[in-house]
């Protein structure tokens, strides 16, 4: 089923994001969450395509799997990086062909041991250029990314809502952000959208904390923020993995109802081929109902600054 067919049935979508795995090991980590996961009987599930599209075969094998074994709808990630416009249009024939409905539609960062973003001879050079190519020749849902925090590479917020806006122009469907911790910024972004126009549906990307340094390293790759509340509580904890753990559920479980109960039309998670955080807190979303109600205050706006929330995860001010 399309994507932009379910966002339009009016209920929030809960949607899961995996990576092809490099190991048996990792095939078999990935196979266990998709298991765990399906019981939550998600909206649609997305698999991401390697550094400078190094594993677009695999992406299309692995999208195209999980939908004949698990039955669950599914997303592939598609990039311009390293091919001409000739050899896309082959993989969304082949994609097409393997009953996949639904593309996300992205630039791609450059290949490994390149620092800048060099165009294919004879490919493209922007994503909306790219969802141009996939909406002129094919039926598939399109969605796209978008940076609540402005892409690392733009040169100002303004243009990169211009960029956005260039890819819903062309043809995008929905949207779904980058990660980000701060409810406030996804909530100023969508104003933002909407004020010059753009009007699809814009889906939270959420990732549940897990490990202090892999968020780190994660919100510094993409540009978002870790709010200094956070942070704190998050230090306190380093030494504790369990308790970060427990304080990075409850985080996120907080995070996403006030999206849901503020509007967000659901929420797509950034789950790292794990399942047991996600599982967590979408059975505790769908046991709540958030968005059935509205929010009573949630995450202040500024959460990440003032916000006591010691007591979650157990360990308090262990330090």
């Amino acid at each position: 089923m399309r994507i932009d067919e379910l966002l339009a049935a009016g209920e929030p979508t809960f949607s899961f994001e995996f990576f092809p795995p490099k190991t048996e090991q990792g095939e078999r980590k990935l196979e266990a969450a998709l298991i765990d996961l399906r019981a939550l009987a998600p909206s649609f599930v997305s698999v991401t395509y390697g550094a400078g599209g190094s594993t677009r075969a695999k992406t299309i094998e692995i999208v195209h799997r999980i939908k004949r074994e698990h039955g669950l709808e599914t997303m592939a990630h598609f990039t311009c990086v390293g091919a001409t416009a000739d050899e896309l249009r082959k993989t969304l024939d082949d994609m097409a062909g393997a009953g996949i409905d639904n593309v996300l539609a992205l630039r791609g960062d450059p290949p490994a041991g390149h620092e800048e973003w060099v165009k294919t001879e004879g490919g493209l050079e922007y994503s909306a250029e790219l969802v141009s190519l996939i909406k002129e020749g094919y039926q598939f849902a399109i969605g796209a990314a978008c940076f609540p925090e402005t892409h690392v590479h733009a040169v100002s917020p303004e243009e990169d809502l211009r960029h956005l806006a260039e890819k819903v122009d062309a043809g995008a469907d929905f949207l779904i952000t980058q990660l980000f911790f701060d409810n406030a910024v996804y909530f100023d972004f969508v104003d933002r959208a909407r004020a010059i126009g753009i009007e699809v549906p814009i889906i939270p990307g959420i990732l549940p904390i897990t490990q202090v340094g892999q968020a780190e390293r994660m919100a510094k790759m993409c540009g978002a923020s870790i709010p200094p509340g956070l942070h704190r509580e998050l230090s306190v904890r380093e030494s504790e993995p369990e308790a970060v753990l427990d304080f990075g559920v409850a985080y996120a479980t907080l995070q996403c109802s006030e999206l849901l109960a503020e509007g967000a039309p659901g929420v797509h998670f950034y789950t790292l081929n794990r399942s047991p955080a996600t599982r967590a807190i979408v059975s505790a979303l769908k046991l709540t109902k958030p968005w059935l109600r509205k929010s009573r205050g949630g995450l202040p706006k500024d959460a990440g600054a003032d916000a006591d929330l010691s007591g979650a995860g157990g360990a308090g001010a262990a330090r």
